[in-house]
């Protein structure tokens, strides 16, 4: 018979995407009832700051690939998850923002923290470069070593439909 182990060190991706909220809030919510810390983490690409001025979005980048474009944005990205996960009650003992690859980031932080479940959210990608190179959820299912609970949009609009000649990242 197996025995079912309380959480201790949860870490959680963040984009600032629309959906990253409901992730972080069941991360948070995890954390609360296995009384574990929660580690929130955002993936960004570094960007010359007049490049990152003159981004028109406010939050996120490709919802594709998870990564946030600047600096700037992945500090409201983090902004907004640490507002989330506090207002559910949970302890946030670090926030990173971590210039990289999201899947990396995730699991690099996971192994340094010793997390035992990190939490991210998946869209349903149809598009040819999902097909070809994978997702973020599909790379930290593969490689991490705790679990991973993949958090999937409440409605339809987790459905991105790409067209096949969609520049990708």
């Amino acid at each position: 018979m197996t025995t079912m182990k309380d959480y201790r060190t949860i870490v959680v991706g963040t984009d600032g995407s629309e959906f990253a909220g409901p992730v972080v809030a069941r991360a948070a919510w995890l954390a609360v009832r296995d009384d574990a810390d929660l580690v929130v983490v955002c993936a960004f690409a570094e960007m010359p700051r007049r490049t990152e001025a003159q981004n028109v979005r406010t939050l996120g980048g490709d919802p594709r690939t998870g990564q946030v474009l600047g600096r700037e944005a992945a500090g409201r990205a983090v902004e907004a998850a640490m507002a989330t996960a506090r207002g559910e009650g949970a302890t946030v003992s670090a926030s990173l923002l971590l210039d990289g690859e999201p899947s990396k980031a995730l699991i690099a932080t996971a192994q340094e923290r010793a997390a035992d479940l990190i939490v991210l959210g998946a869209i349903h990608d149809r598009s040819l470069a999902d097909r070809l190179m994978g997702t973020v959820a599909t790379e930290v299912t593969k490689r991490a070593t705790c679990d991973v609970l993949v958090v999937r949009p409440a409605d339809d609009r987790g459905d991105l439909e790409v067209p096949e000649d969609a520049p990708s990242g």
